[in-house]
């Protein structure tokens, strides 16, 4: 698979050449710039504007075979001199957010450019003038509409998208910034001082947990296939009460031991699951039958499993949680959102292997 680059490489090479052009030096083309872990890379530019007191240059993100929203956008960085003594000073310009809620990398009221590729873009204008007095001012093309298709507003990110990146490199279906995501959801949930928040396998799982519990918006996390992800931050990031909310056949992987749910990462074990339901109570001709069964939906027809998977899957999930001091719930929702079972909250040091609901 082809690795790509992050908004933040992109915006830093256009950067690093408006700058260049405001000096005088004209503008570069390709650019090059330092990643993060001391590669050098060169970017292409898409677009120029040089003004009698600005200049701009755009270059276009290619995130590789990553499945990227922002997978050949526009990313535009206009620089203009500032006052002396006053630095790098970062803009929103058109496409890109602003921080409205605490818990993020930046406090409220700045603009979503995160602190590496702050420091990625300082790091390259200081290869052109050692102390720039400038204002950087990022923007996306068309970033207002992509932002709609990631979880921003649910993150108090609004107007736009956020300029990212840690590394400067995409990793194919890594699904890097989907984790990110789920870890700047659980930060802001914790800086508005929630005490419970509740991961979701996919939109119908989270509407019937936010009815379940009377829930806010901001203590959901649409942790999809990553409850690994959610639930090691977790442990690092406490809160005191967590409820895991998911499909039949999700849960049935995670009360199975698997961390990752995503469907490449492995079948259901059918044979573990009809044990499983002996345990519960099922004849063993059930049992024989959910052995034999070709979907997780149709062993549930066939046996009330969901208590009992979800007390698996609390296990695996406690497990996963320790030593934090968490209060952990498990719930199973059908594909119309109804309840299908439950293993409610208990601490995450007690498991309960045979607690009913």
């Amino acid at each position: 698979m082809r690795r790509g680059w992050t908004t933040g490489a992109c915006a830093t090479a256009a950067a690093k050449a408006a700058y260049a052009a405001l000096c005088g030096h004209g503008f570069p083309d390709p650019v090059e710039i330092t990643l993060p872990r001391g590669e050098r890379v060169a970017f292409a530019l898409a677009e120029t504007a040089l003004t009698a007191d600005a200049a701009t240059a755009g270059v276009v993100k290619d995130a590789g075979d990553d499945p990227d929203v922002t997978h050949g956008a526009l990313v535009r960085a206009r620089v203009r001199h500032g006052e002396p003594g006053t630095g790098v000073q970062f803009r929103a310009g058109t496409g890109v957010g602003t921080i409205t809620r605490p818990g993020l990398p930046l406090p409220p009221g700045e603009p979503a450019i995160n602190p590496v590729p702050r420091a990625m873009i300082r790091a390259a204008l200081a290869e052109i003038a050692a102390t720039p007095d400038v204002i950087v001012e990022i923007g996306i093309e068309h970033g207002e509409a992509l932002a709609k298709r990631t979880l921003n507003g649910r993150l108090g990110i609004a107007g736009g998208l956020s300029v990212l990146g840690t590394t400067g490199i995409v990793v194919p279906y890594s699904c890097a910034a989907w984790i990110d995501s789920i870890h700047r959801g659980i930060d802001v949930a914790r800086a508005m001082g929630l005490d419970h928040v509740a991961g979701s396998t996919g939109s119908t799982t989270e509407a019937a947990v936010q009815a379940l519990h009377g829930l806010a918006e901001v203590a959901l996390i649409e942790m999809g296939d990553f409850v690994g992800g959610m639930l090691k931050y977790l442990r690092a990031h406490p809160v005191r009460r967590v409820t895991v909310a998911g499909g039949l056949a999700k849960m049935t992987k995670l009360a199975q031991g698997r961390l990752d749910l995503h469907s490449k990462r492995g079948a259901t074990d059918f044979a573990a699951l009809a044990s499983l339901a002996l345990e519960a109570g099922a004849s063993s001709e059930d049992a024989a039958r959910i052995a034999a069964a070709n979907t997780v939906l149709e062993a549930f027809g066939i046996f009330p499993l969901g208590d009992a998977v979800a007390r698996a899957a609390w296990n695996v999930a406690a497990e996963a949680l320790r030593p934090a001091e968490t209060e952990l719930e498990i719930a199973v929702f059908d594909r119309a959102g109804g309840l299908l079972g439950r293993c409610g909250f208990a601490p995450v040091h007690t498991p309960p292997l045979n607690r009913r609901r």
